[in-house]
């Protein structure tokens, strides 16, 4: 198996006649899925997602790509195709744009109606291509054949890239649920035409490769959620994502079963159901919806909420409604449901939130205590089953994180593909398919761009460490006055700190005139210098006196 190297060096031009991949992300991450694909100088996208930021990430929004990559040949680019409407998959698009605002659309009907949703917020009017599995079109010189793929959001799909340099076929996410709530079955006989006719490289979703055994239908959920429902003394509240179709449409047939009322909250959830609706995705019982006033004046018992927050996103609506910042206020005897995977890194933000939920006094279900959520994944069964189906010449784990992709690497082994022809890359790691051999021909930079909000990219590494000192340690600014000739000491050291969990500083102050006299005494009146001297001094004493690391922040006056 071919591992990447931290110290690769930039690739060599393509070779005459190959085909070059660089992910861009969702390799070694769940989330900010893009790869790029380019044959004979040009380029074809598949997917741009976001990733949602973690505890250590503070003020970020959104986590983006890194489009440097591709920056100065967005004129190269024939099109950006879409797998499926989930904002890891999407949601980085309208970022794209606004460098290039015509790089064409390419995606299912679905897909594309909530992304032009998105965009329209963006002010932007995109270019789009509307397809759907069984088509055939060509970009420049990329024939992407699309096939029906079950996933939990409707309209996924596969896509098989034709090029001279052969065939490759990526899963997008998927799974292979022989009861879909749609009837919308993976194309199983189209992976196994494609796997005859010969798959020089197959890129597949790792998400669940750890996980054994195949997927439970979807149908199952709604038998759980319409009991919860039943028995629920008071308001039922449901968390999922914002895209989940099929689960929100499995909580309308539940709540109309049991004569309840349903509200969307939040602007995601509203937007998303809105399109799904008036395309026919989501069927909706006549008169079942309310909005927020009407729902205050019928007794909890008659109604279901529909909300985002599974993930404990701190602006979501749930997790405001945890920690009593949202209008509506959770009740003793509410219920709540979390009607989604737990994504690997929010578990702790998670279970701040249903502990939050638990204090007011709601009982909460997830899917550790009941079955109202199955992932939208294969598990390591149904991924055997596809590269039996495939029998790939050469395979490339994607979409999870290192365990992931390592343990989807261990399964196409398993099934004959030899070492030599399985590459595990990261994002950046630039792999080229040069006469029916995947090899890794060097990386390029993929870091994080972050969004805060309306700067893009203007947030560094060094902004995010300097804001988690903030929120740990606090900050000490020291203030003093000196003679912009002599460098004496004219006023000062005035120090204030916050958060830092120190009251006086009385016993730092004799230090920070001395070593300020030695400094003059010497010559230094450089303001560098003498910042760099206070912030010594004091962050010092901060240390040995209480054992603590705020940010030290000197700030010299001259006059």
């Amino acid at each position: 198996m071919s591992h990447p190297h931290p110290d690769l060096a930039p690739p060599p031009a393509l070779p005459e006649g190959g085909l070059r991949i660089v992910p861009l992300g969702g390799l070694g991450e769940i989330g900010r899925n893009m790869t790029v694909f380019e044959f004979g100088g040009r380029l074809l996208i598949v997917d741009c997602g976001v990733l949602f930021p973690e505890s250590e990430q503070p003020g970020v929004d959104l986590i983006l790509p890194d489009f440097d990559y591709i920056r100065d040949r967005l004129d190269d680019v024939e099109a950006i195709v879409l797998t499926h409407g989930h904002e890891d998959h999407i949601g980085g698009v309208p970022y794209l744009l606004r460098e290039r605002s015509d790089i064409p659309l390419v995606g299912s009907r679905l897909t594309l109606a909530l992304l032009e949703a998105k965009l329209t917020e963006h002010r932007i009017k995109p270019t789009t291509v509307q397809i759907r599995e069984g088509e055939t079109r060509s970009f420049g010189p990329f024939s992407c054949e699309f096939l029906a793929v079950n996933h939990s959001i409707p309209d996924a799909l596969a896509v098989a890239i034709r090029t001279p340099a052969g065939l490759v076929l990526t899963t997008g996410d998927f799974k292979m649920d022989q009861l879909p709530l749609d009837g919308r079955l993976t194309d199983l006989g189209g992976f196994a035409r494609l796997g005859a006719e010969g798959i020089d490289l197959l890129l597949s979703d790792s998400t669940n490769a750890e996980v054994p055994g195949f997927v439970t239908s979807e149908r199952d959920i709604g038998v759980v959620l319409g009991d919860v429902l039943r028995i629920a003394r008071k308001r039922a509240i449901v968390a999922c994502f914002a895209s989940h179709v099929h689960r929100v449409q499995q909580v309308l047939d539940a709540a109309h079963e049991n004569g309840r009322k349903v509200c969307f909250v939040g602007r995601s959830m509203v937007r998303n159901m809105g399109v799904a609706r008036d395309l026919g995705y989501l069927r909706v019982p006549a008169g079942i919806l309310v909005d927020q006033k009407e729902m205050d004046d019928l007794p909890g018992e008659e109604i279901v909420l529909i909300c985002t927050g599974s993930q404990g996103e701190p602006m979501s609506a749930l997790s405001r409604m945890a920690n009593r910042d949202h209008q509506i206020r959770i009740e003793q005897g509410d219920t709540v449901i979390l009607a989604s995977s737990l994504i690997p890194g929010n578990e702790t933000a998670v279970n701040r939130v249903i502990n939050g939920l638990t204090r007011w006094g709601a009982r909460v279900v997830h899917k550790g205590n009941a079955l109202v959520h199955v992932s939208g994944h294969a598990p390591a069964g149904e991924l055997l089953y596809v590269l039996n189906m495939t029998r790939p010449g050469n395979f490339m784990p994607v979409h999870g994180e290192w365990r992931h992709l390592s343990a989807h690497a261990r399964l196409a082994a398993l099934t004959g593909v030899p070492d030599e022809n399985i590459v595990i890359a990261e994002d950046g790691v630039v792999v080229d398919l040069v006469d029916g051999q995947a090899t890794i021909a060097g990386a390029v930079r993929a870091g994080y761009v972050y969004v805060d909000g309306l700067s893009v990219g203007e947030i560094t590494e060094t902004s995010l460490k300097d804001r988690r000192i903030l929120g740990d340690e606090g900050f000490v600014s020291v203030v003093v006055v000196i003679d912009s000739s002599s460098g004496k000491l004219l006023g000062g050291p005035e120090i204030h700190a916050r958060g830092a969990g120190i009251e006086s500083f009385e016993a730092v102050i004799p230090r920070l005139e001395e070593v300020l006299e030695t400094a003059a005494a010497e010559g230094i009146n450089d303001i560098h210098q003498l910042r760099q001297v206070v912030r010594r001094t004091a962050g010092r004493w901060v240390n040995e006196s209480f054992g603590r690391r705020p940010m030290i922040i000197p700030v010299i006056v001259e006059v």
